[in-house]
């Protein structure tokens, strides 16, 4: 397979990724290790489901942090991931998921730098998105910056297909020190459907809890 074919069909499955999460989140529920392993005191942490954007039926749910890249990746902001990333997935009953990923770096300057690199792709998501798949068109929004710690910058991100779907995603990347953070919403639906108050009060949160 060529890397442009890859890059398509990681694209597919990360545009369809909200309807595929919802579908398989009652087998995802009863496949969570029961004693997921707890981080230790100079170790990020992770959202809670409660602090995730209100679902309107259903509560959230939440599977362990998982050291590494998630897979798939998210379909913005997922080329930058290093191997030294950490991860935890989110989900409803419903349409509706979220990821965070968190990576600790060397250095303040490190992280800034890469902070910087997550927004540089965050930003151009739209336009990577339909140049790795014609069947894939997308919209951008930038949301602007979260005044807590070293800044938080939030982006939205509609993606309709050939194929009939229609999915919104809102992502955010902030950092504390030498951390960033990198969080991820989505559901089916348009931007009138992105819940922007709600999310970015889930990135300040994400952002004052990693230390």
């Amino acid at each position: 397979m060529t890397i442009r074919a890859r890059r398509a069909l990681r694209t597919r499955r990360a545009v369809a990724a909200a309807a595929a999460v919802a579908a398989g989140a009652a087998v995802a529920v009863a496949a969570v290790p029961a004693a997921a392993a707890s981080a230790s005191a100079d170790t990020p942490r992770y959202l809670k489901p409660s602090q995730l954007p209100p679902h309107p039926t259903s509560p959230w749910y939440a599977g362990p942090v998982t050291a590494g890249q998630p897979d798939p990746l998210p379909a913005c902001g997922g080329d930058p991931l290093p191997s030294i990333a950490s991860h935890r997935s989110y989900w409803t009953e419903y349409d509706t998921n979220a990821l965070q990923v968190t990576v600790v770096e060397r250095s303040t300057q490190r992280a800034k730098d890469f902070a910087a690199l997550l927004r540089k792709d965050l930003a151009d998501c739209a336009e990577k998105l339909m140049r790795q798949d014609p069947d894939v068109t997308a919209t951008e929004k930038y949301y602007g910056r979260l005044n807590v710690e070293e800044g938080a910058h939030v982006y939205g991100i509609h993606t309709t297909s050939t194929w009939g779907s229609s999915d919104i995603s809102l992502y955010s990347v902030g950092r504390d020190g030498s951390t960033v953070t990198l969080v991820r919403w989505a559901q089916m639906g348009t931007f009138q459907h992105a819940q922007v108050a709600d999310f970015k009060k889930t990135t300040v949160t994400a952002v004052n809890r990693l230390y």
